[in-house]
């Protein structure tokens, strides 16, 4: 039993000979933090997409970077305008004349047409400062500017309600287990591994779902990503407590003829993701995560981590990553499955329950039978005048005879 069964941890020292020695170093498809590790390089027309499409790239873009884009924007259509009303300012004769009815008041310089910019942007209105009735232009530019303030508040206060909003933030919240495991349910072999929210807040719904990453490189250059999917037990998943996804290794599952030493030297990445919906918001989330061959445990199970108390269920998180060695056999799914069928049925025992009640034998029940359609036995007894009446004793009166009495007329010959 022992030879057959093992528990293997990633700190075992289990050596795998390779034609091509030892392995080298993969780089991850997806981080452990749910980010894709891929570069993008000479995209064709790239600004001009995160022009087009500038509300993605501002939610996008680092916290530093937007409040310097905002900032500017600000500043720059101060300055725009000022220099507008200086401009109206200067063409109109207002700084070379004091004495005549100005298109602005108390604009006679640069720096006053940027103060009133800003002022009439801001609706500060000091009352300085102010618009006249002798330029047209004048008016139609502060009113262009209103507008154009409306725009930007607008604009701005979007930008940073989505990004704070962003569902990138909310996925840090849900977390898979830092490893997954193989282990034994129901007889046959799964490969498992955890997921949990953890906020108060719960989710609406959720679906899980799992593929399997094959990266392969030609001696060419070229490189080749190919994805199969695993088929989940249950993919519907409301996540209250800690919930363990489990894939059963059936003949239709990738991993199906891989074993221990397989597991050991294979080349592949286990990509899960987790879609949800949030029950505060309503907006739809996803958290990823992935796993290579060192990190899935075999022969580990998950400790429980959700208590029963007297008013509620307590989840104790320190368990959400830890694991016990289980004893499981180190062959794979298909091998494990045709020794199954190799094993011998049990045989059952003659001894009956006390409360099944006794079947009665073939035999038994055939004497029974011929019992119940044997003919009664008929006694005749010839009884003449010169013969004195019978007696009958005291037992066999006692005991009832069939017995049939003939008449004295009736001769031998007619019987």
């Amino acid at each position: 039993m022992h030879k057959q069964y093992k528990s293997v941890s990633p700190t075992d020292d289990i050596t795998v000979n390779t034609e091509n020695g030892h392995l080298p170093k993969k780089n991850r498809y997806v981080r452990k933090e749910g980010h894709c590790n891929v570069v993008f390089r000479h995209v064709p027309e790239e600004w001009l997409l995160f022009v087009t499409d500038i509300f993605t790239t501002l939610v996008e873009i680092r916290w530093r970077v937007m409040f310097l884009i905002f900032a500017l924007s600000y500043i720059l259509s101060w300055l725009f305008f000022g220099i507008l009303y200086w401009v109206i300012a200067l063409v109109h004769g207002d700084m070379r004349d004091p004495t005549i009815d100005p298109c602005v008041y108390e604009v006679r310089s640069f720096t006053a047409a940027f103060l009133f910019s800003l002022e009439t942007q801001t609706t500060i209105g000091y009352g300085f400062r102010g618009m006249s009735e002798n330029c047209m232009i004048a008016i139609i530019v502060v009113t262009i500017q209103d507008v154009v303030s409306c725009f930007i508040d607008t604009f701005v206060i979007g930008i940073v309600v989505a990004k704070m909003a962003s569902a990138r933030k909310r996925a840090q919240t849900v977390g898979f287990s830092t490893r997954a495991v193989i282990n034994l349910r129901d007889d046959h072999l799964c490969l498992s591994w955890r997921v949990g929210d953890f906020r108060r807040h719960h989710l609406v719904e959720g679906t899980a779902c799992a593929q399997l990453v094959h990266t392969t490189v030609h001696t060419t250059g070229k490189m080749d990503v190919t994805y199969e999917d695993l088929a989940i037990q249950q993919k519907d998943i409301i996540l209250v407590t800690p919930t363990t996804v489990c894939h059963r290794i059936e003949p239709s599952s990738p991993l199906y003829k891989m074993s221990l030493v397989d597991l050991r030297k294979a080349n592949f990445e286990l990509v899960v993701s987790f879609t949800y919906t949030d029950d505060c918001t309503g907006m739809l989330h996803q958290t990823r995560t992935s796993y290579t061959p060192p990190e899935i445990l075999w022969g580990q199970l998950f400790q429980e981590m959700i208590r029963v108390t007297k008013r509620h269920y307590r989840v104790d998180y320190i368990l959400f990553n830890h694991t016990a060695k289980v004893l499981v056999p180190e062959v794979s799914a298909e091998d494990y499955d045709h020794k199954k069928q190799l094993r011998p049925s049990p045989r059952h025992s003659p001894r009956l329950s006390p409360r099944s009640s006794p079947r009665p034998s073939p035999r038994s029940h055939r004497k029974n039978h011929e019992k119940l359609l044997k003919p009664p036995t008929v006694m005749v007894e010839f009884v003449t005048d010169s013969q004195p009446e019978p007696t009958v004793s005291t037992s066999q009166a006692d005991t009832p005879q069939n017995t049939l009495t003939l008449p004295n007329d009736l001769t031998s010959k007619e019987m």
